[in-house]
């Protein structure tokens, strides 16, 4: 069977950032790789097809982007057309605001080469990039539910535990295509009403699940667009109740089988906290200190 001769492609997957997205395609445009060795894949789930086809416009000269409007909204579905587009083997995805090092492409395809076949999908670094100063109680620990990745600068396989981020991962597309794809019931809709997410980790589970690797790759490197509206702790405690209903729709079983065990921890926290706040009040309330706040949003 002939070699494709695209090496890989990348794939920004959007709805109604038209404000972040431009710089999200330069960036991916704009990689170390020969111009004929991979292709950009916009997918817009924004409600407003003409508006959709005048953004398009814009960047209608760079023979090696393509642009297709999917009114079906969702993230994940928007993740699976973009895979059927594909015209390479492998598929990087970006999100819309991220912006990619100029070796990023390369970087993921040589950590699918070092390892062989049995690697099927491959994350790099996600460093922050602040809209707006870092609070004091964000704490090191709670900087991956900003989507912040940084597993050190040795290039290796995931250990248990590890994971990498939606905004800077790639896989072989013949293994998405194996296991079905990203599971439509999970990711975000758009909007902001919804932070359903765990929707790599899904797959990233099933991959493992048939005997496939999953790599860390650090030289391929994004920055990550920090909203300003997410330096909130009321986003942060938003944050973590969607990633409890994440966790379930994943697996329902393993989080019914540790509910009394999620429970005696929260209880734990609630009791800990001064006698008029010892209720579910306790998990909204403003918290200054970084341990308090990271505490809180475990219960949480």
């Amino acid at each position: 069977m002939p070699r494709p001769s695209r090496r890989i492609t990348a794939a920004i997957c959007t709805s109604q950032r038209y404000d972040l997205l431009p710089g999200a395609i330069r960036s991916a445009l704009e990689q170390a790789l020969p111009a004929d060795a991979f292709e950009v894949i916009v997918i817009d789930n924004s409600p407003d097809a003409e508006c959709s086809a005048r953004e398009a416009a814009a960047f209608g000269a760079h023979p090696n982007l393509t642009w297709r409007h999917e009114p079906r909204p969702g993230l994940s579905n928007a993740r699976n057309v973009a895979a059927g587009l594909a015209s390479a083997p492998l598929i990087a995805f970006l999100d819309d605001d991220a912006r990619a090092a100029r070796g990023w492409l390369a970087a993921i395809a040589d950590g699918f080469d070092a390892r062989g076949d049995q690697v099927q999908g491959v994350g790099g670094r996600s460093r922050p990039w602040w809209g707006a100063p870092r609070p004091d109680w964000l704490p090191d620990s709670m900087l991956g539910d900003l989507t912040v990745v940084d597993l050190g600068s040795e290039r290796r396989l995931l250990q248990d535990g590890e994971w990498v981020a939606g905004a800077n991962i790639a896989f072989r597309v013949a293994a998405l295509e194996a296991i079905g794809g990203f599971d439509t019931s999970l990711g975000r809709t758009g909007g902001g009403a919804s932070l359903l997410s765990a929707e790599e980790t899904a797959v990233t589970d099933r991959l493992r699940a048939r005997g496939g690797l999953v790599a860390y790759a650090p030289a391929a490197a994004v920055a990550h667009w920090v909203d300003p509206e997410r330096l909130t702790q009321a986003w942060f405690r938003r944050r973590a109740a969607w990633q409890a209903g994440s966790d379930y729709l994943r697996d329902p079983k393993a989080r019914l089988a540790q509910r009394e065990t999620s429970w005696a921890a929260t209880k734990r926290y609630l009791l800990s906290r001064n006698p008029a706040d010892r209720t579910l009040r306790g998990l909204a309330l403003e918290q200054t200190e970084a341990a308090d706040f990271r505490w809180q949003v475990s219960a949480v």
